[in-house]
């Protein structure tokens, strides 16, 4: 296997990583305005993400750098081709962020309940979004011989890409719910369980659709095998939720994700972006990468850095694994 296989693979598991962490944050972003009743149980919903939610998106910086090392090409045409869209994203990331740490410094209601709101739509509009710009990446855009996208904001809209707009949201909101019922205590919890049924179903119709649609418009024998168990994982993640088995369902959802964005990849490969307009423009890991000194420098400092990351990230998750509800909330608001 060559080093840009290497490094396809390598970035396949940052997004696979991003999409299962910041998946069940986003998720949760949405149930402040699905699930909660009050003001009391928006807090401790924003609250079961709150050491967590930063640290997640590390994930994104990491896998938006390496493509940016590794692949220049695909970087290049990404970002300039699906701007609008990318940079929609960053500022409701920006937006969340802010709105997680201006929440509380002060105690008017108005305010609080104003940054809430944020992070609801600061957490719907990147959860559809990904979807669309990976529906995209995989079903081909507009590319020319020079590399370039030369295509419209309209041509990114295309059924394919709402599509699996639609499945990433209802998807994270599932992963959400069953994290929240995982993490809290009381009634929320008994009504996210509830929740997450409704939710999950949808969902369940929604992804099936687009990995079939994926599947026979450029599918193999591994992205099928993929496609299975997503669906499998995603049947046994509810029927554990219905048991009460919340970790096994959590977990079984994460498989979910992990399949489903595995099938993604493994049917671009070894196309990083394929060109609608004629299939010899088409980026490619051999055409878009970076050179094999380059990327001999970044595996090494890749082997040193990531285990530091994982086991820090890791330990995080452990010192906040408890549940929490209502009463565990400090009387002050701010």
């Amino acid at each position: 296997m060559e080093l840009h296989d290497v490094w396809f693979v390598l970035i396949a598991v940052l997004w696979t990583g991003y999409f299962f962490l910041e998946g069940f944050d986003f998720g949760v972003g949405v149930l402040t305005k699905l699930l909660a009743r009050d003001r009391a149980e928006k807090r401790v919903l924003i609250n079961t993400i709150g050491p967590v939610w930063d640290g997640n998106e590390v994930w994104l910086l990491t896998a938006g750098g390496a493509t940016f090392a590794a692949f220049p090409e695909w970087y290049a045409t990404l970002f300039s081709g699906f701007y609008l869209p990318l940079l929609v994203i960053l500022v409701c990331l920006i937006v969340r962020g802010v709105a997680f740490e201006y929440r509380v410094k002060r105690p008017e209601e108005r305010w609080q309940r104003n940054w809430e709101t944020a992070i609801f739509w600061t957490s719907l509009i990147p959860a559809f979004l990904w979807g669309v710009a990976f529906g995209n990446i995989v079903h081909g855009v507009k590319i020319d011989r020079d590399l370039e996208y030369v295509g419209s904001l309209w041509d990114l809209l295309n059924p394919y890409a709402l599509l699996g707009g639609l499945v990433t949201l209802t998807l994270f909101t599932f992963h959400g719910t069953v994290f929240t019922a995982l993490k809290t205590v009381g009634a929320i919890r008994e009504r996210a369980r509830t929740l997450a049924l409704r939710v999950g179903l949808v969902a369940a119709v929604l992804a099936l659709a687009f990995m079939t649609w994926t599947q026979a418009d450029s599918g193999d024998a591994k992205s099928l095998v993929a496609l299975v168990v997503a669906v499998a994982a995603l049947v046994a993640a509810l029927t554990a939720n219905q048991a009460g088995r919340e970790g096994w369902s959590f977990a079984l959802s994460g498989v979910t994700i992990v399949a489903a964005v595995a099938m993604l990849f493994l049917t671009l490969f070894p196309n990083v972006m394929p060109s609608t307009l004629n299939a010899d423009w088409s980026l490619t890991v051999t055409n878009a990468s970076s050179s094999a000194y380059t990327l001999k420098i970044m595996t090494w400092l890749a082997v040193i850095a990531t285990p530091v990351v994982l086991l820090y990230q890791g330990w995080t998750y452990w010192v906040f694994r408890k549940r929490i509800g209502t009463q565990h909330l400090a009387d002050a608001a701010h």
